[in-house]
């Protein structure tokens, strides 16, 4: 049986309220448009840095325009609690290297896994570092990807880094379409691919 991680998130969530609470959180985020919806959610009972780190994007220009867009939207966007951001640095070198051998892999497989590891042990490592109550990543909103894989490398790195990560699913609660009528809201640059350039090869010949 799979565990709703949505279940898991309310009852964190209501925890937090009854304890009169306000915790930070080390958000990872892919983009502005994939993180619109879990900023508007979450701001209200977090106060959140976004950590923009994403290696994997294949192109300097791809990753500094999608940069560009994720501190547009937190600038302009009226969030509950004020919004943070920091970017790590751009090394696409560590991606390939943590994906050699799985090149051919489709989308959504082995090499997909790889790469939220990567992503995620590095917000869990700077998450742990400055002191933050919770980490997480936007990933799961999107409806190609497997919570089920995100939120079991979480929980892992929670327990080697000692920080608590929140469980979540971002695709419940219509948040997939919320983000989607967000990015119309706000005009933000939506890509037709994940990042890497074997995903861009695969969206391309689809």
């Amino acid at each position: 049986m799979n565990d709703n991680y949505q279940i898991i998130l309310d009852k964190t969530i209501d925890n937090i309220i009854r304890n009169n609470e306000k915790p930070t959180l080390l958000l990872h985020s892919c983009c502005a448009p994939c993180s619109s919806y879990v900023l508007e959610y979450l701001s209200k009972y977090f106060f959140i840095t976004v950590f923009y780190y994403n290696p994997n994007i294949s192109s300097k220009e791809e990753y500094l325009k999608r940069m560009s867009e994720q501190k547009r939207f937190i600038e302009e966007c009226n969030f509950v609690n004020p919004v943070k951001f920091v970017d790590a640095p751009y090394d696409n070198e560590k991606f390939e290297n943590i994906i050699s051998g799985l090149e051919k892999e489709q989308e959504g497989g082995l090499r997909c896994h790889k790469c939220y590891y990567l992503r995620l042990e590095e917000t869990a490592k700077f998450a742990s570092n400055n002191c933050f109550d919770y980490f997480t990543t936007t990933l799961s909103i999107s409806p190609y990807k497997s919570s089920k894989v995100l939120n079991e490398i979480g929980k892992k790195l929670s327990q080697i880094y000692n920080i608590k990560y929140l469980y979540s699913d971002f695709k419940k609660k219509n948040g997939y379409k919320r983000s989607i009528e967000l990015s119309h809201i706000y005009n933000l640059y939506r890509q037709n691919y994940c990042g890497c350039k074997y995903s861009k090869k695969e969206n391309n010949e689809d």
